[in-house]
């Protein structure tokens, strides 16, 4: 028998423990809903400059991005990726299509509106030292934002400026110097800041640490996640490298020539991948152990051009597995498993 008191206790003990678990059972919420994305690039010649013809550089893409997950983007170059984080961050305009941010459609805002909605996104960009203004003192390249959104009192931003520093690695002394004067990991770190300074609720990361070295990279990508944790970001992560993008993705989108082919869990994607093209792509992740051998799946010829995409499925001339329909028809991005997705008409 357990007594009044310790009976009682143990009680809201369990109570605490079932509203523990409730909460992390609660599914999370999307944060951004990506509905039809479509972005070309006119293509102009002659005297008048008329259009010729279009760059479908993102065609159709529909994707949601949960609260406080990081979504990773991984395609070849050229396929997209970097033209979706800028779309949807509204520093190129969608074609068509509808951005859903926190509720608010992105794409339809102005002026003032617009303005107040990116102090809410921000983005990383690949390169640090081009993003950054040589003639600046990195402090004032990470109040810049502080200043445009009016954020407290000028000491105050001072001292949000100071604190970002230190949270991304570097010390208060480092304000007063310019770009030229940092490794690339460091102007990175600052790249990092620059995006943190407004406390966003989501970042894009542009292929942050590509350009680094493989220790750097770590560096770079444990402040990443440390961050996330600290201040519950939610990060849209673009990228090449598979393996990064395995280290530190909740979600994995695949895209090919302007279309996404594939979109699952991490666990689901890396240990079964449905897309001939996100096969391809798992083959040629490097395996640590000598001893062991994973079949490589060469793709024959080169990416499509944009101008003039296949007709049917966008990979079908090099996929090594294509049928007739795959020529015809163009396969719809549907659920094949439960939470996951893919383009194909051999999962029919």
């Amino acid at each position: 028998m357990i007594g009044g008191a310790r009976r009682r206790t143990f009680i809201v003990e369990l109570d605490f423990m079932s509203q523990k678990v409730s909460a992390q059972e609660k599914p999370r919420q999307d944060l951004m809903v990506v509905k039809n994305l479509v972005k070309y690039f006119p293509v102009r010649a002659g005297l008048l400059q008329r259009v010729v013809a279009w760059v479908q550089a993102v065609d159709d893409v529909s994707f949601t991005i949960r609260q406080g997950e990081t979504l990773g983007l991984v395609g070849e170059s050229g396929c997209g990726k970097t033209t979706i984080g800028r779309a949807i961050l509204r520093l190129i305009e969608p074609t068509s299509g509808q951005i859903i941010f926190n509720g608010t459609d992105v794409a339809t805002l102005r002026g003032k509106e617009l303005k107040a909605m990116r102090r809410d996104m921000q983005i990383i960009f690949q390169d640090p030292y081009a993003s950054l203004d040589p003639r600046m003192p990195i402090g004032e390249s990470v109040m810049e934002g502080l200043n445009v959104h009016r954020v407290g009192t000028p000491a105050e931003r001072f001292e949000i400026m100071i604190e970002t520093l230190k949270k991304v690695g570097l010390e208060d002394y480092h304000a007063r110097r310019y770009p030229h004067e940092f490794s690339g990991g460091q102007r990175q770190r600052i790249g990092i800041a620059r995006a943190l300074a407004l406390r966003p609720k989501f970042i894009v990361c542009d292929e942050p640490v590509s350009a680094l070295d493989v220790s750097i990279q770590s560096q770079v990508l444990n402040i990443l996640k440390d961050l996330q944790q600290e201040f519950g970001l939610t990060y849209l992560f673009i990228a090449h490298n598979m393996s990064v993008v395995e280290h530190i993705s909740d979600r994995v989108a695949v895209m090919y020539l302007g279309k996404m082919v594939e979109l699952a869990s991490r666990e689901d994607l890396y240990r079964s991948p449905l897309h001939p093209y996100t096969r391809a792509l798992m083959s040629a992740i490097p395996i640590p152990d000598p001893t062991l051998k994973r079949e490589r799946i060469i793709l024959k010829g080169d990416v499509p051009s944009p101008l003039n995409p296949p007709k049917g499925c966008r990979f079908h001339p090099r996929c090594p597995v294509a049928i007739d329909r795959c020529s015809q028809e163009e396969p719809p991005f549907r659920e094949v498993q439960p939470d996951h997705l893919a383009a194909c008409w051999l999962l029919e």
